[in-house]
């Protein structure tokens, strides 16, 4: 028995790609569509004979309905992620998500797909008033005028629409909450590869002593981080037993400060960094941690704590400021 297609959008970007090699691995049938704007082809090297690619862009409906023709499922990733975007570009960040969202939807009743897999975020809840936070939690956007929310308010649309188009269109929706993914070649946008690369830097302008690395703030903001092979395993734990009209979040709930993040990225350099605070980012979130207790009862445990996964994404972003420099 042949088991169920996908199509996957953003499936070349940094989640979408460790999703398509492990769908693959596990005999679903993938579709990718993506316009590779953040991701690239080359990071699908190793299961391209394997999948079907559309290159499109999810604002352009007729791309959307070409890619989910003939698709049992999809699984919408495809949006705008990076920090540094939702205070440059907001009006592409919302773009992208809301009419990206509007052609998913439309796309699956004409093609009568009855399974929809939403990507959502973590930013759709601002300072969570309990810690860890589970996905019960009240969404948020505390001011409209900043910039950053741009991403947020997206997401918390395409989360209306999931749910509500749902209840009357839509056999299975299931929406997930990423919680601060990372690991190797996962963009530049993001703290730890921009940590990794800073440090690379000022260790050369300090050859001896303590080395001095300005932070946002004063450090003590924590996150909690899921090393991307944790988070593909927990995804699929979703993906295969999600309940319909349900949302879960996807984590390790390791609560770490910014300021540790910085020392240990530094220490595994071998040096020893002297923290210094800088300007908060405004907006930013003092305080962020998961509650995976749902994902739990699907039967997902992380394996890999931040200790164990860091040098892997140092190493790669090292090896990549070597190659740039030679």
């Amino acid at each position: 028995m042949s088991k169920k297609k996908f199509l996957v959008t953003g499936g070349s970007g940094f989640i979408g790609s460790s999703l398509v090699k492990r769908l693959v691995r596990d005999g679903y049938g993938v579709r990718v569509l993506d316009n590779n704007s953040r991701g690239a082809i080359q990071k699908l090297n190793s299961v391209i004979k394997d999948i079907e690619f559309i290159e499109g862009d999810i604002r352009n409906a007729d791309a959307v309905f070409k890619a989910a023709k003939g698709a049992e499922s999809i699984i919408h990733l495809a949006f705008v992620n990076g920090t540094e975007f939702f205070y440059k570009k907001p009006e592409l960040v919302l773009d992208v998500g809301v009419r990206g969202m509007l052609n998913v939807l439309d796309a699956c009743k004409k093609e009568q797909i009855k399974e929809l897999i939403l990507a959502s975020s973590s930013e759709v809840y601002q300072s969570p008033p309990k810690i860890p936070t589970d996905e019960y939690v009240l969404l948020s956007i505390p001011d409209v005028l900043n910039p950053r929310y741009s991403y947020a308010g997206g997401k918390i649309i395409s989360e209306l629409m999931a749910i509500n188009y749902g209840r009357t269109d839509f056999n299975r929706v299931v929406i997930f909450r990423p919680h601060n993914v990372y690991g190797p070649d996962m963009g530049f946008e993001h703290v730890l590869p921009q940590f990794v690369l800073r440090a690379i830097n000022v260790i050369k302008k300090t050859p001896v002593g303590l080395v001095p690395f300005e932070i946002q703030g004063d450090g003590t903001q924590t996150r909690a981080f899921v090393h991307i092979d944790d988070f593909t395993e927990g995804l699929m734990r979703v993906i295969e037993n999600g309940k319909h009209l349900n949302i879960y979040h996807i984590g390790n709930p390791e609560e770490i400060t910014i300021k540790e993040v910085a020392r240990k990225v530094v220490a595994y350099l071998g040096r020893k960094a002297k923290i210094v605070n800088g300007v908060p980012m405004e907006g930013g979130t003092p305080r962020r941690c998961p509650d995976i207790g749902k994902l739990v009862a699907l039967g997902f445990k992380p394996k890999i704590s931040f200790d164990k996964g860091l040098p892997s994404i140092i190493q790669w972003y090292a090896d990549y400021a070597k190659s740039i420099k030679s």
